[in-house]
């Protein structure tokens, strides 16, 4: 199974974005330190995930950096992705890890210690917990929980729990402290006018944390 890195980019694919392009800034000073989960809008076909994903994959693998596909888990292995990342609505964690198989990467979501636990047993290599505060990259979310809610899950399981929903370099270090093993992001550096120099400050942050 491949390693894990702490720094997690989520494609943004909102109109007037530019997916590729930030892909490409993160990977130029992460380099495998990276994961870069491909999120598509769900309006998207399964032709316009896969044509991402695709690119994406191509990208992560000459970096020696890991890809993952959130959701749409037959286009992670339709692109040869390291696994997918799957939330409340998409298929249970043990029938992802089915179709996945055994040696794949596996994100559950999980917002409480029962959940992270449920969806360890069933088959997650780590977990995605959040929204730890408020963001709008994505619309429907529930209260944030912080810090305080990122150390209870992380004490609860033994996998590495990366902190996702309004995250940004000055928060990435509380969260770390608080138990996360890494964080995720898509508006901190997609929305970046440098998302190279966005990256290198949020590894920092991340790295800085013993």
């Amino acid at each position: 199974m491949p390693s894990l890195g702490r720094l997690h980019l989520v494609t943004d694919t909102r109109p007037g974005r530019d997916p590729l392009a930030v892909v490409q800034a993160a990977l130029s000073v992460a380099g495998a330190e990276l994961v870069v989960q491909v999120r598509v809008e769900d309006v998207a076909s399964d032709r316009e995930a896969y044509d991402l994903a695709g690119r994406v994959a191509g990208l992560c693998a000459a970096a020696g950096a890991t890809c993952l596909v959130n959701d749409r888990l037959h286009v992670a292995l339709a692109v040869g992705a390291a696994g997918g990342h799957v939330g409340a609505l998409d298929l249970p964690v043990d029938a992802a890890r089915r179709v996945l198989g055994p040696d794949a990467v596996l994100g559950a979501t999980a917002r409480t210690p029962e959940a992270g636990r449920a969806a360890v047993a069933a088959g997650a290599t780590y977990l995605g917990v959040g929204p730890c505060y408020l963001t709008s990259t994505k619309d429907g979310l529930p209260t944030p929980i912080g810090p305080a809610g990122i150390a209870a899950v992380a004490g609860a399981v033994d996998v590495p729990v990366i902190a996702i929903g309004g995250v940004t370099a000055a928060r990435a270090a509380e969260l770390v402290a608080a138990g996360a093993y890494g964080v995720a992001v898509v508006g901190a550096v997609s929305s970046a006018a440098d998302p190279a120099r966005a990256t290198a400050e949020l590894l920092a942050a991340i790295t800085a944390v013993r």
